[in-house]
């Protein structure tokens, strides 16, 4: 134990440089490991949920039309109840939370937010809602990862950093694309490329792979689809089909922000049990439109050629998704955005298929449209092309897939002023999740990167000992005074005052100072110093906080910020 207590302080100030390390990237990769972890636990128990009345996982056209209609119901109260237990104040769940907490909060999860993420997750996708796994897989690996570097008390500069380590595992386990999942949470998530930052997450991301592989296998959840090589003949078409993609995108982005506005004051029960009631009545009627996206591309696969059939699917997803997130169910975007991606591409095969005789394009078309669809609804066109390439297995999909993906997203972008949908659902519900210049550069550095311990500490001195240690001090050194008093200790900066001298009164002035734990950020030190532009904070540990181990003054946050970007 005591051989343990001496090597933490060590590794806690190595993880405080915004630099790559051995020990980072071994913690990246347990972070992956815990993420990994919950989220095979989280498929698992949907697997295991559902296989107890559906034939085939995520098919629910195989059951009953009294039991396919009772099912949302029922879980739309189940998933009321479990956030009335948590407290519906901790129902704030999925990707846009996510991306909050991981500026805001540097990537801590409250754990009540990941009860409810993790359960009601699960009654979500078994019942049959309109929901991806990816949502609760992000919360859930977040909440994995971000837990270990709590538990050691890791700076926090460190513990977001294994927050996004969490969530690309998370993705990862969930969509076997290990790329793809590196370069969602650099794109969307942490919205930034720094190599100290991209090893541990790639690292991370291919423990949540293997771990994943290790227990449901290595099979693609596209390996149904017949995916080819296209000519060059399909590529004015496909510039169509991505300014269609784009515009799909824009209304399911705008229906979706309508739907979440036009019932914000109605009670979650209510709201749960109106998704519930939408989805039985809709499921009842169309129940290859229930689930993520598995359904989606079994029928997409099975029937290239009937477009009433596809249509159906295609009207019947769009409704239960948007329904369903807008109304707070919880579950992600991504699954169901692949689902109505992967039809519509489908629906938009037909049309060359007829000219040439040939319906074996439908899969390709397929894929065309899963990557143009997300790339335009969420702004991630890197992370759908690099999806695409791993689903696929295919490197004739990527010169299409890169025309599409660039056609749909412009079009959102230029034409319908698109924006993502995670931005639009964290503007509305007032979360920031943008950071100023100086805080982007502080937050990257731990105080302990920067402490130091120049500085004389008097205890209860009197004032004629404090001017005779002021006398023999030497820049930079500090003098620091502690009081004490009922309310505890107090610690003061003591320094000489010119004005103060010349007018009688003493001459010592004293500065109060605030004390920062030593898991704090350079950003913290910021806030507290920011507008005297001096002074200095203490440093003290969570388990120690009458003993000071170093102070940090303002001339050293000044130099950090003048030396990263010349912001002072």
């Amino acid at each position: 134990m005591r051989r343990w207590q001496n090597w933490l302080p060590s590794l806690q100030r190595q993880l405080a440089f915004p630099q790559t390390s051995l020990q980072l990237c071994v913690l990246g990769m347990l972070g992956g490991l815990a993420a990994a972890i919950l989220i095979i636990l989280f498929r698992l128990a949907i697997i295991g949920l559902q296989s107890f009345f559906l034939s085939h996982t995520d098919d629910f056209s195989t059951i009953s039309a009294d039991i396919r209609w009772t099912l949302p119901l029922g879980g739309a109260v189940l998933i009321g109840l479990l956030a009335w237990l948590t407290g519906y104040k901790h129902y704030r769940l999925g990707i846009p939370f996510v991306i909050h907490r991981i500026k805001l909060k540097y990537g801590l999860m409250p754990t009540r937010n990941t009860i409810n993420q993790f359960f009601g997750g699960i009654l979500a996708l078994s019942s049959g809602f309109s929901v991806g796994r990816e949502g609760p897989s992000v919360h859930l690996g977040a909440y994995g990862a971000s837990f270990i570097g709590k538990y050691l008390q890791l700076p926090y500069n460190s513990i977001r950093i294994l927050a996004g380590c969490g969530i690309a595992a998370g993705i990862s386990a969930s969509f076997n694309t290990p790329l793809a999942a590196v370069i969602f949470v650099m794109e969307v998530v942490l919205r930034e490329y720094r190599v100290h930052v991209f090893i541990p997450i790639m690292l991370s991301s291919v423990v949540g792979a293997l771990i994943t592989q290790t227990v449901f296998g290595s099979d693609r959840e596209l390996a149904l689809l017949n995916i080819v090589s296209i000519s060059g003949w399909h590529m004015p078409y496909l510039v169509l089909c991505g300014v269609v993609f784009g515009a799909i995108a824009y209304v399911f982005n705008k229906n979706l922000m309508r739907l979440i506005k036009l019932f914000r004051n109605w009670p979650l029960m209510l709201r749960l049990t109106l998704a519930g009631a939408v989805t039985a009545a809709v499921g009842f009627l169309i129940p290859h439109a229930m689930g993520a996206e598995t359904g989606a591309i079994f029928y997409a696969v099975n029937a290239p050629n009937d477009v009433a059939l596809l249509l159906t699917i295609f009207i019947g997803k769009m409704l239960l998704t948007l329904f369903a997130l807008g109304l707070g169910v919880p579950g992600g975007v991504i699954g169901p955005v692949f689902g109505i991606g992967i039809v519509l591409g489908t629906l938009l095969a037909i049309i060359p298929s007829a000219l040439l005789g040939d319906s074996s394009i439908a899969g390709t078309y397929a894929v065309l449209g899963m990557a143009g669809l997300m790339a335009a609804t969420m702004h991630a066109p890197l992370a759908a092309l690099v999806a695409v390439m791993e689903l696929a297995h295919n490197p004739g999909i990527i010169v299409p897939a890169m025309l599409v993906i660039t056609t749909a997203y412009v079009t959102g972008v230029q034409f319908f002023n698109n924006k993502s949908i995670f931005t639009l659902q964290l503007d509305f519900l007032q979360m920031p999740y943008k950071l100023s210049p100086a805080d982007d550069v502080l937050q990257k550095v731990g105080v302990l990167a920067l402490v130091n311990n120049q500085y004389q500490l008097l205890d209860n001195p009197g004032e004629n000992d404090i001017q005779q240690v002021l006398d023999k001090l030497e820049p930079p050194q500090q003098l620091i005074v502690k009081r004490s008093g009922t309310d505890g200790d107090e610690y003061c900066l003591a320094s000489y005052d010119v004005q103060l001298s010349m007018t009688g009164a003493s001459a010592v002035q004293y500065q109060p100072m605030q004390g920062l734990n030593h898991q704090a950020t350079m950003a913290e030190v910021f806030a507290i110093l920011e507008d005297k532009r001096e002074g200095a904070v203490y440093i003290y540990r969570e388990d120690q906080p009458a003993q000071l181990i170093g102070i940090i003054r303002w001339d050293q946050v000044r130099g950090l910020l003048v030396k990263q970007n010349n912001l002072l």
